[in-house]
């Protein structure tokens, strides 16, 4: 049977529960079961050695003998229990007690494994239901030995059927795991430029996966250095070093996939290594492997799911700064894709020890989400000042299980190539696709391995401006495909340039109207105290409102262009009236007796300096230039001084820029931030149709509609209709 038709036949035991268990509970009863199944066949060979072992270890009355059993099961787990699925089905009254002994039977870590599926709630319902023997004796007449079914095909059987549970519980977007032709790429690109040093004699290298779902890319990668990759049985890229030991890392915070990857993992390493590496949890709020660093490091992160769980940890550990994962900054609550790309950049080894490569796929807001100064923008920006990011490859949309949007794979180094050093390489591979077969779910597109192999060539070839033909409007069409930028072309510096205010004042029947709108005059008749007090109080305001009024319309009804004079002529009238205000109100008074006018006098603070606009508040984007940037005596630096004469000035002569807005980091006016708008660097323009096209258009469709109306009102057609 191929992966797809075991997939079909475990799937179809959906038949038999749908009526005892909702749709989103299928994941209960099918994976455990999948588990046991493969764990029964995989100790089938060695079960009664084992139970001999056992027999004799305990007439010698030796109580530890869990070296010993593993040694017998030649595997890091085994069961002691008289059960198997054989066994179980051939006692039928007795199998819900018969298979809670036979997990019982399991060594300590496999049975911590499997009870993470609470699996002891699953069976009991299944029992009630009557529906557990036919259950089991669908399971009983699959052989998933791995002579039958090997590691790299069950592995796929586990991902396919998380696949179908996540599309049962509408789960976020890339929430479990990754299509493995995206995987062997993201691993090509993690290790490309290393297969020397891998191929060394003695070469020990970690890998890491802080949310590695099934531990598919975990495994792809040591599969791909300690074997090659092979596709259908034809060895597509040999081996880098048979010899290499490689170990492998992972943490996992959904248990049920948890157990899955673990228990997969017991069965591939004999010696049990890398599954108890596959640490369970948060990995933002509990990193379990926070005193390890690794030599790469590989993950597909949830996008698009908050981080409201770890926020109290994540907040706490930002506060520390350098000192903890998330000093750079936060990102939005809504989305924590970069708190992961944070925590692989703390989990990087030094580069004085080797360094690290990281490949991490994403979709497109880390790439531009936050303005300057925001968490995201400043998560960017530390990866791009500390010239960490590599190369940006844009993939192909429709690639993913449950979701079409395009994602981006981001690769990271803290030991760039000498000719690397300050630059970054933009890869749009959108159109580096074949389509598949059968849809499976929103996947509809693969990467190949020939596109994967020319993805990985413009990687190695790190040329500006590489082409390649892509399928256009037209037929075939060359396209820039590789731009290769220094880092400080995605940083810009963001400058408040503010306006003067320029208001008229007039105390007519209509500007004095507008004091009810304004809530300090209109709190004046309001009062918190209750009883008699408040209602006093209340009065009183009413009062003072009225007399206000009262002066406001003893001023002359002229227009003052001059703030200072106008403010002198009502405080006159106020003082006449025996009326002293607070510089709330009176502020608020002369907002509402104000109209902005371009040819009225500039109004200015206490210092005689033009007091600004806020209507006419306005921001730019300076870009950052590749050299030296010198400061002036108000802290602006040259770049902004030139791009202000430019572009401001000219239309703007009145403008000044706000020198009190200054980056927290660097101190110098404007905010420093950074984005990478992938899709401008690979921008094709398109021509208009031709307007004679457009109106043949436009000629036909007129027709097509009168046609239609003479239909509905059945009247005889004319040419002069």
């Amino acid at each position: 049977m191929t992966h797809a038709e075991i997939v079909s036949f475990i799937w179809d035991v959906a038949n038999l529960i749908r009526d005892s268990f909702k749709r989103g509970k299928y994941q209960d009863v099918i994976l455990p079961l999948t588990v046991l199944r493969r764990l029964d066949c995989v100790l089938a060979p060695t079960k009664e050695k084992v139970l001999a072992r056992k027999a004799k270890l305990k007439g010698l009355g030796l109580e530890d003998m869990d070296a010993q059993l593993k040694k017998a099961a030649k595997f890091a787990f085994y069961n002691t229990s008289q059960y198997n699925f054989e066994r179980l089905l051939a006692d039928a009254p007795q199998l819900a007690a018969n298979l809670r002994n036979y997990i019982v039977g399991f060594s300590d870590e496999m049975r911590g494994v499997i009870e993470r599926f609470d699996f002891d709630n699953t069976i009991s319902k299944l029992d009630e239901s009557q529906l557990l023997y036919q259950v089991v004796e669908r399971f009983g007449a699959l052989d998933l030995h791995p002579d039958v079914v090997d590691n790299a095909t069950m592995g796929m059987i586990f991902e396919e059927l998380i696949r179908k549970f996540n599309e049962a519980l509408d789960e976020n977007p890339g929430e479990h795991f990754t299509p493995r032709d995206v995987v062997h790429l993201m691993v090509e690109l993690m290790l490309a430029g290393d297969e020397e040093k891998l191929s060394r004699v003695g070469t020990v290298r970690s890998v890491y996966d802080p949310c590695c779902g099934s531990g598919g890319m975990l495994m792809l990668a040591k599969q791909r250095i300690l074997e090659g990759r092979r596709e259908n049985g034809e060895l597509l890229r040999p081996a880098i070093n048979r010899d290499a030991e490689i170990h492998l890392f992972g943490q996992e915070v959904n248990p049920e996939t948890w157990a899955v990857s673990r228990s997969d993992f017991f069965m591939k390493d004999p010696e049990g290594r890398d599954a108890r590496s596959i640490a369970f949890g948060s990995v933002l709020s509990n990193d379990r492997h926070a005193d390890r660093r690794f030599d790469y490091l590989i993950a597909n992160p949830p996008y698009g799911k908050d981080w409201k769980r770890d926020k109290a940890a994540v907040k706490a550990e930002h506060e520390r700064g350098a000192a903890g994962r998330f000093g750079p900054g936060l990102p939005r609550i809504s989305d924590g894709q970069t708190l992961f790309l944070l925590h692989m950049l703390a989990r990087a080894r030094p580069s004085e020890k080797g360094g690290t490569r990281i490949a991490i796929i994403m979709n497109g807001s880390p790439l531009f989400t936050g303005d300057a100064g925001g968490g995201e923008s400043e998560i960017r920006r530390h990866i791009l000042e500390n010239d960490l990011l590599e190369a940006l490859i844009a993939l192909p949309e429709q690639l993913f299980y449950n979701t079409g949007i395009g994602t981006y794979i981001w690769l990271l180094t803290n030991r760039k190539a000498p000719e690397r050093a300050g630059m970054v390489q933009l890869i749009d591979a959108t159109s580096f696709w074949g389509p598949l077969k059968k849809s499976l779910g929103d996947k509809r597109r693969e990467i190949p391995p020939e596109k994967a192999a020319d993805i990985l060539a413009l990687l190695r070839g790190f040329r500006d401006g590489e082409t390649r033909s892509v399928p256009g409007d037209d037929g075939e069409e060359d396209v820039t495909v590789s731009r290769v930028f220094p880092a400080t072309r995605f940083g810009f510096r963001k400058i408040t340039v503010e306006r003067p205010l320029q208001l008229n004042f007039r105390a007519n029947e209509e500007r004095i109207a507008r004091l009810d709108e304004l809530k300090a005059f209109a709190n004046l008749a309001r009062s918190r105290k209750r009883g008699e007090a408040g209602e006093r109080e209340e009065a009183e305001g009413r009062a003072l409102q009225a007399s206000i009024g009262a002066a406001l319309r003893t001023m002359p009804d002229a227009l003052h262009k001059d703030r200072e004079t106008f403010a002198a002529e009502l405080d006159a009238a106020l003082e006449k009236a025996g009326i002293k205000l607070r510089v709330p109100l009176r502020k608020a008074i002369l907002k509402a007796l104000s109209e902005r006018d371009e040819t009225a006098e500039i109004c200015r603070d206490k210092n005689g300096l033009p007091e600004p606009d806020p209507q006419l508040r306005d921001t730019e984007r300076v870009p950052l230039p590749d050299g030296d940037d010198p400061v002036d005596d108000d802290g602006v630096p040259e770049s902004v001084r030139k791009f202000f004469e430019r572009e401001v000035k000219p239309h703007a002569d009145d403008a000044w820029i706000d020198t009190t807005k200054r980056d927290r980091r660097d101190g110098e006016v404007g905010l420093v931030g950074y984005e990478i708008n992938f899709n401008r660097y690979f921008y094709r323009f398109k021509p208009p149709r031709p307007l004679e096209e457009i109106e043949a258009d436009i000629g036909l469709i007129g027709a097509e509609i009168v046609e239609m109306l003479r239909e509905v009102a059945r009247i005889p057609y004319s040419s002069e209709s």
